[in-house]
């Protein structure tokens, strides 16, 4: 850290959010203290505000928290700090400046799959902007790290990944900023800094002695740790004087408004996660801070759409989910919109991801295609079906479900706006149009299809469901029971203004059609919608396991088609 904030990074001591500063990520959060108490050297925090730690009304938490301004990213869910400085080395090219962008990691964390998918992306887009460090102390929170102090093996392993790696004594400021120099001459391939350190060093009870992970000295310990410290003091006096960083390129050019979607009514049917590319190449025209960032299924999710735009703003992360939701998370912090995009079941694997850009209140957007059971015969490891429940847990997440063409580019002209991070699902099956290119959509409002004076039931639905909820709401009336349609589009925030006026009209009866799992879905986000409402709530979802075959037939075998939405409202009405 003093090498780092002493001598290395360019940065404003007065100003830690300046846009021009180099950009530093603590993946290992845990580590909190040293960057906390790095910029009490540098002035911005005195000491006494270090004794604030992790007290309720402090911002000095157990992990660094984006409320600091010297903070991009929450971090301390070990192994995603380099995804994240990715992102934020794209970004820094992309606009044309010379920040360079600063990981440090523990030798723990590199465990991470996530972090071998993330150097693998900064090797082949030859980010030499990227300098990473990784903390070599060989002992990880309950036992010795697998390579413990192996530094060949180590070396070895970040250079087969295309790094060039240095090995140096991590307790010596010299061999640091002499390999920091040779860093910063890299040119078209990044750097790690393997340092070799002994965790506790120069104390004698702790040095590289496992068990003390996470515990405070207390007591005698508290006392012999601080006279060992103290005893290896100089007495030198010295002034920190950070280097000052250069100005770097100004905004771009101001947004301007999306056109129209280019739908009509009537039209020919359209998918849509078709609609989603149509309308991201738009939003890319209108905005350049929008960038794509792909996970190998361009062509099936449509991502590749904004290439047309400028080729530089697609971003290939290949199949390696995690770190394209990280790589996104990274564009986000320095000012970019980015869409990361993928099938709706892959994104699971990267929810860790999804949880922290929640937490770092990231504006990342991510979309989904091919979800439910709809898309076929792939058959159920294709499937996305739990993507809403993962998504919407998250407080702030907005999440859409777009059933048409015309909503889904509303869709994305929506999130794109919002400020935080966004969930928008869309389908593989290409459906009629519903909407014209007029029709107003807006986050957390919903859109009633059908409804009359003398409606007896409101059946809720959105995506492929919502034609399987029209589709019975004509046999319905062909039975002389008139059923009010709901395209919820808004999953969260949800209006339950809409939902509560609906469940007034009809007596109190509501039912929920979704191409999703029971749990976590639109009948569960309903419920919680009307849970002070005199209302009965009857859920159609998926629930069990899904296999290969025709949409049609599945939707009706899972118990989600038309003629299973129409018997369950007559069971309701009686």
């Amino acid at each position: 850290m003093a090498a780092h904030f002493f001598s290395v990074m360019r940065y404003d001591p007065e100003n830690p959010g300046s846009e021009a500063n180099d950009l530093f990520i603590l993946s290992k959060g845990h580590a909190a203290p040293v960057l906390y108490a790095a910029w009490a050297e540098a002035g911005y925090f005195t000491a006494d505000d270090l004794l604030t730690l992790r007290k309720i009304d402090s911002d000095l938490e157990g992990h660094p928290p984006t409320t600091l301004p010297f903070v991009d990213v929450a971090t301390g869910s070990l192994g995603q700090g380099l995804s994240v400085g990715v992102g934020m080395a794209h970004a820094c090219k992309l606009d044309g400046n010379e920040r360079r962008v600063f990981v440090l990691m523990g030798d723990g964390e590199i465990a991470e799959g996530s972090v071998w998918e993330a150097a693998a992306m900064a090797s082949h887009d030859k980010l030499d902007n990227l300098i990473a460090t990784v903390d070599v102390n060989r002992l990880g929170q309950s036992r010795p790290t697998m390579l413990e102090h192996d530094m060949d093996a180590l070396q070895a392993r970040w250079e087969a990944f295309g790094w060039r790696a240095l090995v140096v004594d991590g307790h010596s400021i010299e061999a640091l900023l002499d390999a920091y120099a040779t860093a910063l001459t890299a040119a078209g391939a990044p750097t790690v800094v393997l340092a070799k350190t002994y965790k506790g060093r120069g104390i004698p009870f702790a040095e590289d002695k496992d068990g003390w992970h996470g515990k405070p000295f207390t007591g005698e310990k508290e006392r012999e740790a601080l006279a060992a410290l103290e005893a290896q003091l100089t007495g030198t006096e010295w002034e920190w004087r950070p280097t000052l960083p250069t100005a770097v390129n100004g905004a771009g050019a101001a947004p301007r408004p999306m056109p129209a979607p280019p739908y009509e009514i009537g039209g020919p049917a359209v998918a849509t996660r078709e609609a989603y590319g149509a309308a991201l190449e738009a939003l890319a025209k209108s905005d350049e801070r929008v960038v794509g960032v792909d996970g190998d299924v361009g062509n099936s999710t449509f991502t590749t759409t904004i290439a047309r735009v400028d080729a530089r703003r697609l971003l290939q992360g290949h199949i390696a989910e995690q770190n394209m939701i990280g790589v996104a998370m990274g564009l986000a912090c320095r000012g970019k919109i980015p869409f990361a995009s993928s099938f709706a079941c892959f994104l699971s694997r990267g929810y860790d991801f999804i949880r922290m850009a929640a937490i770092s209140e990231t504006n990342v957007k991510l979309v989904g295609t091919h979800a439910g059971i709809s898309i076929g015969e792939d058959g159920a490891s294709q499937m996305g079906l739990e993507d809403l429940a993962m998504t919407a847990a998250q407080p702030n997440y907005t999440v859409l479900y777009p059933s048409d063409a015309t909503s889904a580019w509303r869709a994305i002209e929506l999130v794109a706006r919002v400020d935080g991070p966004a969930y928008v699902r869309t389908g593989r099956p290409k459906t009629g149009i519903l909407y014209g290119a007029g029709e107003k959509f807006a986050i957390g409002k919903a859109k009633v299809l059908r409804q009359s004076g003398n409606d007896r039931i409101a059946i809720v639905a959105a995506g492929v469901t919502l034609y399987e909820a029209l589709a019975a709401a004509d046999e319905l009336a062909a039975d002389g029971i008139a059923a009010r349609v709901i395209d919820l589009f808004s999953v969260q925030p949800i209006d339950k203004a809409a939902l509560a006026s609906a469940a007034a009209a009809v007596g109190g009866k509501v039912l929920t059609v979704e191409d999703h799992y029971a749990h976590g879905g639109i009948g569960d986000a309903v419920l919680a919608a009307l849970a002070e409402e005199d209302a009965r709530v009857r859920k159609l979802a998926v629930r069990s396991i899904s296999r290969s075959g025709k949409p049609a037939e599945l939707l009706d075998k899972f118990g989600i088609s038309a003629r299973h939405i129409a018997a369950a409202a007559k069971d309701m009405v009686g």
